[in-house]
């Protein structure tokens, strides 16, 4: 199979991480018999320094060509670094929203797994670590309150700040379509989490979301308030598999999420549009204060890749394999410096990518 990626290095530890996610793709392409083409693009503060501008049209179009986009990290010290000195439409992270808005990025999956290697950081119970927990979060990323009309007005001499929260039926039905097809190559459970007691905005998503489950008989659907799913995610996350929720609640959870498995150097990312296009990356930042020192981890963005994978090639097995290979490297007592714990050993970003390199196999 040939897959065509458009790969953003980006800033900070950006270059170095995705460096690591290609050796890893190179072997997998070479084990299965596949072929890659990459293309790399500016982005960022990056395409800034370059361009003047955080993404050009040439990128957007290089984005657009290409079967999926891989990505390491956009963005510097916003106190120290010249870019942040530009107007908010020329900053770095203004290309991430106009990258995202230009591929039509509707869905936003954000995986929150607990590796048993890495349970001691987990900052719940013992009792409830112990179980361990692999769930993903849905995320509508264009719609709801963040996107609705917003204005402040004075009234009366009293200033008061409007903001509204709207969905249509379609926005929901393609999110929780993505959700469900997902659901269905994992536990085959959808939690759909909403605020259907107050908010009609809500109730529309349960009802719809509803119709949608009827074409999924072999998946199991549960309808959560948010309130209830923020407390659940602490008391027993091991029952989650797809939350599927609208974009603030999804905001907030997604970041819950990823404190509770301790590691955030270890969590992937997707956001996908209504075909299998999609764009990875990791969940965390660019590090600016560790870029070129070979010492970030790369394995969110290794896992970033078995996600696209997994979502935009449809190849399982190879996904499988990557993933396989991370939790051989960690069983083995394997660590960068950000999960570094007593008795194992550490290894740079590089090194990491050449055991995880030796560790594919069929």
């Amino acid at each position: 199979m040939e897959l065509n990626i458009t790969c953003i290095p980006g800033d900070g530890i950006g270059p170095e991480i995705v460096r690591e996610a290609k050796k890893v793709l190179d072997k997998v392409a070479q084990i299965y018999a596949h072929e890659i083409k990459y293309k790399d693009i500016l982005m960022g503060g990056a395409s800034i320094d370059v361009h003047g501008v955080p993404l050009t049209e040439e990128a957007v179009a290089d984005a657009k060509a290409a079967d999926a986009v891989l990505m390491g990290s956009i963005g510097g010290d916003t106190t120290t670094s010249p870019w942040y000195k530009l107007p908010p439409n020329l900053r770095p992270e203004a290309g991430l929203l106009g990258i995202r808005k230009a591929l039509n990025l509707f869905a936003n999956l954000r995986p929150a797994v607990l590796y048993e290697e890495l349970a001691g950081a987990c900052p719940l119970k013992e009792e409830i670590s112990a179980k361990g927990f692999d769930m993903l979060i849905m995320r509508e990323l264009t719609g709801g309150l963040y996107f609705g009309e917003r204005k402040t007005v004075e009234e009366n001499g009293v200033r008061k700040a409007v903001d509204t929260l709207t969905y249509d039926e379609n926005e929901i039905r393609r999110i929780a379509i993505k959700g469900f097809d997902i659901a269905r190559k994992r536990k085959k459970k959808v939690t759909s989490v909403d605020k259907a007691n107050v908010l009609d905005s809500s109730r529309l998503w349960r009802a719809v979301v509803e119709e949608v489950a009827k074409d999924y008989p072999d998946v199991m659907l549960e309808h959560m308030l948010v309130d209830n799913c923020a407390m659940q995610l602490v008391k027993d996350p091991a029952q989650f598999d797809v939350i599927l929720t609208e974009n603030m609640f999804g905001d907030i959870l997604s970041d819950e999420a990823s404190m509770v498995t301790g590691s955030i150097g270890m969590l992937a990312s997707a956001s996908l549009n209504d075909t299998k296009f999609g764009l990875y990356e990791p969940s965390h930042g660019s590090a600016p204060d560790i870029a070129g020192k070979d010492i970030a981890n790369p394995i969110a963005t290794i896992l970033s890749a078995a996600m696209m994978l997994r979502y935009t090639f449809d190849l399982d097995k190879e996904a499988d394999a990557v993933e396989a290979a991370v939790k051989e490297v960690l069983k083995e007592g394997y660590r960068t410096v950000d999960i570094m714990s007593e008795g194992c050993e550490k290894v740079s970003c590089s090194k990491m990518g050449d055991l995880l390199v030796e560790r594919l196999h069929k």
